[in-house]
């Protein structure tokens, strides 16, 4: 049985179509993936992302025990802020990708990935179960938390009239708009309250929303009615992807998994070797300091072809030389692209190589990361 968020009839009422994803039935789409991806990139699209975690991290302990898990220096956060983070395996591989907030002085959050959520809570609990450096409370709160992002470069003229008046909690801004990149504070919304961010998966400027499952079904329903006359459209999984495909961020299963280290994947600027030691350091000072046999690249198609798609071989001078880990047709530049692994020789921007789709090999060329550049607002 497929689990289902608290906005499924809103889903199912807007037309959506849905499908099963990481054992969630959720939209993939609500009329055209282009349409709500171009949305996204020159107004706002609202997103359902109930199904992914939450863990709550608290006590005197919990920052010597996230630094030891954690691949970014969670030292580096005063209270109100968030950093990109990794956990990664004694060998490196990536057991998840996730996003570290600092609520208080000793209270983390953490927003991991619907797919790895039994898989990350049961690793956490493990390394609780070792550490001995102080107090430390960790506990599974994904039931709790229902949640939605809301994502363009129109939402700062709008929402801070969905969601009125100064921070309550967390950290002091006078409105919504006022909190700064990968920032968080508690508002008051229907006598609850929600947390907010300055984050998302889009490449765009906007917010993530957590809080009580009835609040965030109003606050779903006021965003659509206040958003719509600015550009707003809901949107799901397939506008996701494209999205986040164009700005090169990585999407676990695809580019990370637990044999391919944060080094590889060319997100090595989130890994902090100076901090001290963490799981997994030794492979990935090693390979910063000697590099990598396998490179994560980004490509655009050179000629006419289906879009690429993961899986599909990666040729570079007649022979097979990788494979790609996402692929699609992109909205904003009407070009095929994607990313993939290729050794580290064939890496460098203007190389050229070949994408085999449907068993056919058409012209592509590595360009620079991301393939994407949002419009400075």
């Amino acid at each position: 049985m497929l689990k289902r968020t608290q906005l499924f009839a809103s889903h199912q009422k807007a037309g959506a179509r849905l499908i099963d994803f990481g054992g969630w039935e959720m939209p993939v789409q609500y009329a055209s993936i282009t349409d709500e991806h171009l949305a996204v990139r020159k107004a706002a699209g609202l997103f359902d992302i109930s199904h992914m975690g939450e863990v709550t991290v608290s006590g005197a302990g919990a920052q010597a025990f996230l630094n030891s898990v954690l691949t970014n220096d969670i030292r580096k956060l005063a209270s109100g802020q968030g950093q990109y983070t990794l956990m990664c395996n004694e060998h490196g591989g990536v057991i998840d990708d996730l996003y570290a907030y600092r609520l208080s002085a000793d209270a983390y959050l953490l927003i991991i990935n619907a797919s790895r959520i039994e898989v990350d809570v049961a690793w956490l609990q493990a390394q609780a179960a070792k550490f001995s450096g102080g107090e430390l409370n960790l506990t599974d709160a994904s039931h709790h938390y229902a949640a939605i992002a809301v994502q363009g470069p129109r939402v700062k003229d709008f929402v801070n009239e969905c969601i009125p008046g100064s921070s309550a909690s967390i950290c002091k801004v006078e409105q919504v708009t006022r909190l700064k990149k990968n920032q968080i504070a508690g508002f008051h919304f229907d006598n609850h309250n929600v947390l907010v961010s300055r984050t998302g998966y889009t490449g765009e400027d906007g917010f993530e929303i957590l809080g009580p499952d009835t609040d965030i079904q109003h606050l779903w329903d006021k965003l659509i009615f206040i958003g719509q006359p600015f550009g707003l459209k809901p949107a799901g999984l397939g506008a996701r992807d494209t999205l986040r495909t164009e700005v090169c961020y990585p999407l676990y299963g695809h580019e990370l998994d637990e044999n391919t280290t944060p080094i590889e994947a060319g997100v090595g600027f989130f890994v902090s070797l100076e901090k001290g030691d963490f799981i997994g350091r030794s492979v990935l000072a090693e390979q910063k300091a000697n590099g990598v046999k396998k490179k994560l690249v980004a490509f655009k198609m050179a000629e006419k072809s289906a879009p690429p798609r993961p899986h599909y071989p990666i040729w570079v001078n007649g022979a097979s030389a990788g494979i790609v880990t996402s692929g699609t047709q992109s909205p904003s530049l009407n070009v095929g692209i994607g990313m993939g692994y290729l050794p580290p020789e064939f890496a460098k921007p203007d190389t050229k190589v070949e994408i085999e789709i449907r068993g056919k090999q058409f012209a592509a060329l590595v360009v620079p990361k991301p393939i994407y550049k949002a419009a400075k607002s």
